[in-house]
């Protein structure tokens, strides 16, 4: 009896998640209440909060059933222990994209993380739990590309933390604009692709001298 009731419990606790999911999506986090939540899924308000603080803590909570995954190997590989750094942040990168464009739960999550939240007021800590898990991130990318500098795989005069920027901008940015039109192009072709035509330019060396500013002509100037 006691497990069949820990099973029921787990299956209501998913059914809120799942209706989460899904009212989110259609009306936005912020326009959504507890109440909304409760209704769609068939449950009263005394069920989500004995499985849930709030509604931030069950933002979180629905997020994290994607993001954690992403989390494990090989999000969690440090980069600067291995061999080739470049090769550890490039196959992680490659790797967050496909399952991207696999899994429609991770696109139905990201779309409701970049397109229908506010961090305000009561989201605050879903804005701070994301901070971490991206300033995880940055930092692994910037230490493997450090490392690869260091052994010679980059320029000695890359920044890496400017280059970790631009790499985790490009993972934000092509998750993003995907989510927002998937029946577009499909990632899965294009993430290779671009994340090699970002990391072959970061093992260019510097060609303008340092501090000066190139000038491109203006049309009809």
């Amino acid at each position: 009896m006691a497990r069949r009731t820990k099973d029921e419990a787990l299956e209501t606790r998913n059914a809120i998640l799942d209706t989460a999911e899904r009212v989110f999506s259609e009306r936005g986090v912020s326009r959504t209440s507890l109440a909304d939540i409760a209704e769609a899924a068939g449950v009263t308000r005394g069920a989500i909060y004995w499985h849930f603080q709030d509604k931030a803590d069950l933002f979180c909570r629905m997020v994290a059933r994607v993001t954690l995954p992403m989390e494990d190997a090989p999000c969690q590989i440090d980069h600067a222990a291995t061999a080739d750094p470049v090769a550890s942040i490039r196959a992680m990168m490659v790797a967050i994209l496909r399952r991207t464009s696999k899994d429609p739960q991770a696109r139905r999550v990201f779309h409701i993380v970049f397109h229908k939240c506010e961090y305000v007021d009561e989201m605050k800590p879903v804005w701070n739990r994301l901070n971490e898990m991206q300033a995880g991130c940055l930092a692994g990318i910037e230490r493997g590309l450090a490392a690869a500098r260091a052994r010679g795989q980059l320029p000695a005069a890359l920044n890496a933390r400017r280059a970790a920027l631009g790499l985790h901008a490009l993972l934000d940015g092509l998750i993003s604009k995907w989510v927002m039109d998937p029946d577009g192009r499909p990632l899965k072709h294009d993430a290779e692709p671009l994340v090699d035509l970002f990391i072959s330019a970061l093992r260019q060396p510097a060609r303008a001298a340092r501090g000066r500013i190139r000038r491109f002509p203006v049309p009809g100037a």
